[in-house]
C-alpha cells in the first residue's frame, strides 16, 4: 500500500527536492493530505510499516 506521494511543491532553495503528501491516514497525527518533508526521490521513501 502506498503512503505518500511526491508533491510538484519544489523546496525554495533546492528545487531537487519536493514535498511529499499523505495519501492515507498513518497516525491520529498524521492523516491523509497532510504535507510532510521534502525528499529528492521515491527511494527516500518507506512505503511499509508506520514510518
Amino acid at each position: 500500500m502506498k503512503k505518500y506521494e511526491i508533491t510538484d511543491i519544489a523546496h525554495p532553495d533546492n528545487p531537487n527536492l519536493h514535498r511529499i503528501r499523505a495519501v492515507t491516514d498513518l497516525t491520529e497525527d498524521v492523516l491523509a493530505g497532510m504535507l510532510g518533508g521534502y525528499v529528492e526521490s521515491c527511494d527516500n521513501l518507506d512505503q511499509d510499516g508506520r514510518a
